[in-house]
């Protein structure tokens, strides 16, 4: 059974793009590929324009790709600081750090102004995160992301069981990460939200890229036509965009 066949995606720097799709769409098996958590068995990668193959999460974290699970994938007893840096822990200098010692203050610190700068408000940079709301928890894991992302930052259905408020502060998250010129890889089923933040949106429909839309110049009515197959051109063709929106790209950016 094929999850993707024809699954053009692309990305420049410093934008938004939604990827959605019902379920069984396949949107979830390409962020694992583009993020390195599953591998292909055909296809490309092409960074820079140079091909590449990602045979675990960390070569795609050194590629500058990072990714926001649904889940979150943070671990509850350890604070935000210990959490930004699992795996990638500070150590401090001199005897200390050949000892193995951690500097804690570093990380807390550099912690504390990744989240300043990205607006997100933590009560607590000692507090386990899970004492923290679910809007500071996702702040924290998309921090963490953004902090280590120099390309691309894949986000699994962020706004996903937030209320109101928590959903509005994470998108003007995306928004200030788009800013920083990190490419944001929205992956949502909620319309409201792709249509707030994104730029461009690619839908997938089993397995398959079958439309692209610039966002400004599509409606609710087109993007939900294109997911369910009630729009689609009578040859089965990928639905091009509209005079003056935007062309496929070919490469992930820098």
């Amino acid at each position: 059974m094929e999850a993707l066949r024809g699954a053009d995606f692309a990305l420049l720097p410093g934008e938004v793009v939604a990827l959605i799709g019902d379920n069984g769409a396949g949107k979830s098996t390409l962020v694992n590929i583009l993020s390195g958590a599953e591998g292909p068995d055909a296809g490309e990668i092409v960074v820079d324009g140079e091909s590449v193959e990602f045979g675990s999460v960390e070569d795609a974290r050194g590629a500058g790709i990072e990714t926001v699970y649904q889940d979150l994938a943070l671990c509850a007893d350890l604070s935000p600081a210990a959490n930004f840096f699992l795996g990638r822990e500070l150590l401090q200098k001199g005897l200390r750090g050949r000892l193995g010692l951690l500097d804690n203050a570093a990380m807390r610190a550099r912690t504390r102004e990744a989240c300043e700068t990205l607006g997100v408000r933590l009560m607590s940079q000692s507090a386990p995160v899970s004492t923290l709301s679910g809007g500071q928890r996702q702040g924290v894991a998309v921090a963490r992301a953004v902090t280590w992302a120099r390309r691309v930052v894949f986000m699994d259905e962020p706004t996903a069981a937030l209320g109101v408020v928590q959903t509005q502060k994470v998108l003007d998250l995306i928004r200030r990460v788009r800013d920083t010129g990190v490419a944001v890889v929205l992956v949502s089923h909620n319309m409201q939200d792709v249509k707030a933040v994104s730029d461009r949106v690619e839908v997938l429909r089993l397995g398959r890229r079958v439309a692209r839309f610039e966002t400004a110049r599509v409606s609710m009515e087109d993007l939900v036509g294109a997911m369910t197959g009630a729009i689609e051109q009578a040859s089965g063709q990928t639905i091009e965009p509209a005079e003056g929106q935007v062309a496929e790209q070919s490469e992930i950016p820098k």
